[in-house]
């Protein structure tokens, strides 16, 4: 029964010639798609051909065996294709290279099918025909099936963790092909000339052209770059990811002069004029970019690590050409534009603000040069350390504060059971402001304590509501700045807040800095001795940061501490991790935990859990991240291993 190949091949035909006709050839992730679909093409054809010659003749038989043996290779090379192309679409290639688990899994499988196929020669374990043509599968089979069920998995596991990348309708297309993989494999072994594996695999991939690859989404019909959208896709994914990149900012910042000396139609050729050269540009310098234009003449150029030393040459040659006179339609026009290049996430560290940033670079005075992110920072920092308590008493009236919530890895029970609540500020004009900038700022102003009660109330909110219990965590850590441990109603007032949410107080521990425990002022004292005799348990923060005094740590009620990141940051120093093996042996001699902070790699981990540290925190797990994307992400490791 080979109607259902041919229903494929009509299928795969028609998305081929989709393919090119709407021009989904630029690009890895469009040539993998492409390379995906003529694989699946040729397995049909060669299903079908296998098929269709008569039986009879040793000719006959050598041709069906040859077409057996050119569908089997290229039925199990869809597989890898497809995990190839998922790694694409995720952009995780730089993920891939240091993780040699993933590598086995995507070549082990491969290799034993070429090994089992070569074999087939001289021992006939995969398929064989008999001397009257019929076509027997050898007991070897099964171990192609067992390889295409691994590529089945990680392809799933591999969507399953970067599901939070695509749209429901994108997600549900990249997983159709798993299930109408596994019914097409289940009645094809129950009914060998039921022909339906290739039919399947052609509805999923046109799911996929349907759904995730359209170009109409991607690419700006002016000028054939990529668009606004997708440069935000990529770019919050390369957050997301963790992905270094640089980028080549153009603002044309007189956009609109050039809008009412050329009207619409000559603006826009003009801007194609300009996409073009880009392109040129790309190429001869071999920046291996990839090329966006957003609107009203804002263009990007995004880089790997691989060419970063380019950018430097490919800025300065892009800036002195916009800034010559162009000729178009003898009309000599000058050109205003913005060069700028920035370092993600080295000089911009998040998403939002790599947005805002782009939309301000036409504000910026024109200096004809190309502008490097790290001035632009310098000058930003001292206009926005002139306006920050005009910006702190905003976010406190209109309640624009947010709390990110870091989740914290228990070693012992190998699972997520608590977070710390960390304090964060997005300002429409300056982007994401630092803690370490407008804590300080709060503290001398003494808005800190509204900062505080505004922090709590939102904590004890979450940790009230329906969510934070299906969670399953045991507490919430929250940060108490000295300002705030010097407040003479500061017990009564954590008490009050805790009582109005019905917060008990084994959900919250509170955090104080080693600097607040250097201090010996009774009124700390006084705050931290009620608030303990109410329950509620005390965290030493920053542990090594400063000068320790460790008689003052030993007198106040504290069960864990933390240690700072620069013990951490001290790995490669023998006598540094001599005196925290040291350190940590005399905090746990004092029953004391321990939790780890800004750990990194998997290397550290295994080494602070030699060292019997309970609690890690840090990058390996999780960035800081909103209270929504928290719950997601404890709901994705809710009942599973973490490591």
């Amino acid at each position: 029964m080979i109607y259902f190949d041919i229903c494929a091949v009509i299928i795969l035909l028609m998305l081929v010639f989709s393919v090119f006709f709407r021009k989904m050839t630029v690009g890895l992730t469009n040539r993998l798609f492409m390379i995906l679909i003529f694989v699946t093409l040729a397995t049909a054809v060669s299903d079908i051909l296998s098929a269709v010659i008569p039986y009879g003749g040793r000719s006959a038989a050598v041709l069906r065996s040859a077409f057996q043996y050119l569908y089997l290779l290229l039925r199990n090379s869809m597989s890898p294709v497809y995990i190839l192309y998922l790694i694409s679409l995720t952009d995780t290639w730089h993920k891939l290279s240091k993780s040699l688990v993933f590598k086995l899994f995507l070549t082990v499988p491969y290799l034993t099918i070429i090994a089992a196929l070569v074999s087939n020669f001289f021992t006939g374990a995969v398929f064989s025909f008999d001397e009257n043509g019929v076509y027997t599968r050898g007991f070897v089979m099964p171990v192609l099936y067992v390889c295409s069920f691994i590529y089945l998995v990680t392809g799933i596991g591999y969507i399953i963790i970067y599901k939070n990348l695509f749209k429901a309708e994108k997600l549900l297309s990249l997983c159709a092909i798993f299930p109408l993989t596994v019914v097409s494999l289940a009645i094809q072994w129950v009914f060998p000339d039921m022909l339906v594996e290739m039919f399947a695999a052609a509805v999923s991939l046109l799911l996929i052209i349907v759904t995730v690859q359209r170009p109409e989404e991607l690419l700006d019909s002016l000028t054939g770059l990529s668009k606004y959208g997708a440069y935000g896709v990529d770019m919050k994914r390369n957050f997301a990811n963790g992905k270094r990149v640089g980028i080549i900012l153009v603002n044309i910042s007189n956009y609109s002069s050039m809008h009412a000396i050329l009207g619409f139609d000559n603006l826009n050729a003009m801007l194609k004029s300009i996409a073009d050269r880009f392109v040129a540009i790309n190429k001869e310098e071999k920046l291996h970019a990839s090329l966006y234009y957003l609107d009203r003449g804002r263009y990007r150029f995004v880089v790997t690590e691989k060419t970063w030393d380019k950018l430097e040459k490919t800025a300065d040659k892009i800036n002195t050409e916009l800034k010559q006179s162009i000729i178009f339609k003898r009309m000599s026009l000058n050109l205003i534009a913005h060069v700028c290049i920035a370092h993600c996430p080295e000089e911009i560290t998040e998403f939002e603000t790599l947005m805002a940033f782009g939309n301000e670079l036409n504000e910026m005075p024109y200096s004809g040069r190309v502008i490097r992110t790290s001035e632009i920072a310098k000058e930003n920092r001292f206009r926005l350390t002139n306006e920050l308590d005009a910006i702190i008493d905003s976010a406190i009236a209109n309640r624009t504060f947010e709390v990110y919530y870091q989740p914290i890895y228990s070693i012992g029970t190998d699972s997520f059971i608590s977070a710390e609540a960390l304090l964060r500020l997005h300002h429409d004009k300056y982007g994401f402001i630092s803690p370490d900038l407008f804590i300080p700022a709060a503290e001398k102003s003494g808005a800190i304590h509204k900062i505080g009660e505004l922090v709590l109330e939102k904590v004890c909110s979450f940790i009230a509501s329906s969510e934070f219990k299906e969670l399953g965590l045991q507490y919430i850590e929250i940060n108490l700045s000295v300002a705030q441990c010097m407040q003479a109603d500061l017990a009564d007032k954590i008490l009050q807040i805790m009582k109005r949410y019905g917060v008990t107080p084994d959900k919250i521990n509170l955090e104080i800095t080693e600097t607040a425990a250097s201090y010996s002022q009774n009124i700390m004292m006084e705050n931290l001795e009620k608030l303990t005799r109410e329950g509620i348990e005390f965290s030493l923060d920053d542990y090594g940061t400063g000068y320790s005094n460790i008689k003052s740590v030993a007198s106040l009620p504290i069960k864990i501490v933390k240690l700072d990141k620069t013990f951490v940051d001290s790995e490669n120093n023998p006598r540094m991790w001599t005196v925290l093996k040291n350190t940590i042996k005399m905090l746990k001699d004092m029953n004391m935990h321990i939790v780890v902070e800004g750990v990194e790699t998997e290397g550290l981990v295994k080494k602070f859990t030699d060292l019997n540290c309970e609690y890690i925190q840090g990058y390996y797990y999780s960035r800081p991240i909103p209270e929504s994307d928290f719950v997601a992400f404890m709901r994705k490791h809710a009942g599973e291993k973490v490591k």
